[in-house]
């Protein structure tokens, strides 16, 4: 999107360039983060819009956010075979409370799991390469028929996320696609007086200590005042699931990934 010609509407033919995001972040500097959504989805301002959720701890405020813009928007959950069962439940609660229309669950090829993941164990040995399986390559596989994504990611959360802009070119792929952090800019404050304003669900393990929700076997308890998410991957120099950052020169394996196991 070389030659972006009006600050106001982008023509997302070849997608986005780094110069689409700049502007874009300047245009939202001071937007209230529903007003902005409104423009984006009403005006169409980035073509094919989806949002990626987890459905985990602090889900519920961006889907809110969205049901009153476009409850149709799609919602991609990354529906792994590993989830706690409560994680599911919730799923199902706040798209039923908030209306939610557009669902969509993506799971991983079974063929693939059989071949690389065969006793499902492997997020004890390698969990980038359960990760990949399980959550990047689904993923992908879907954002090919979107322009862009948003995503739930809050400053707050940990040191690397910290600067994140609102608006990116997604560096996870080639093909120029726009994600967006709506949040970012949202204190851990700002979302408890979300929830309790608007009376949205609470996901159930987050009274039991877990502040940061993935699949479960990857995922432990927080002492009070440690970083969101220490329980994520607790043991392993791993901070992200790999949705959030590039693919492999190979399309699909990370570093160190053995397909022969």
């Amino acid at each position: 999107m070389n030659d972006m010609r009006a600050i106001d509407r982008i023509d997302t033919g070849p997608r986005f360039s780094q110069e689409d995001a700049v502007r874009l972040n300047a245009r939202f500097k001071d937007h209230d983060t529903t007003d902005m959504l409104r423009e984006l989805i009403e005006e169409g301002l980035v073509g094919e819009l989806a949002t990626v959720s987890s459905f985990g701890a602090e889900s519920a405020v961006l889907l809110h956010l969205i049901s009153e813009v476009a409850p149709d928007l799609p919602v991609l959950f990354l529906d792994t075979g590993k989830h706690f069962r409560e994680t599911l439940t919730y799923r199902d609660e706040v798209v039923s409370k908030l209306g939610l229309t557009g669902l969509r669950n993506l799971t991983p090829d079974q063929q693939t799991l059989a071949a690389k993941d065969e006793t499902g164990l492997r997020w004890s040995y390698d969990p980038d390469g359960c990760c990949e399986i399980r959550k990047v390559i689904p993923l992908a596989n879907a954002l090919a028929d979107y322009d862009a994504t948003l995503t739930g990611r809050k400053a707050f959360q940990n040191a690397s996320r910290a600067n994140l802009p609102r608006f990116e070119v997604d560096t996870s792929d080639s093909a120029g696609r726009l994600k967006i952090n709506p949040l970012i800019d949202w204190t851990a404050e700002d979302i408890e007086a979300y929830f309790e304003a608007h009376d949205l669900p609470r996901h159930p393990l987050v009274a039991q200590g877990y502040p940061s929700i993935g699949c479960s076997p990857c995922t432990h308890k927080v002492a009070p005042g440690d970083d969101p998410r220490s329980g994520r991957w607790k043991g392993w120099d791993k901070t992200e699931c790999g949705i959030h950052t590039p693919l492999t020169d190979e399309g699909e394996l990370p570093p160190g990934y053995d397909p022969a196991f």
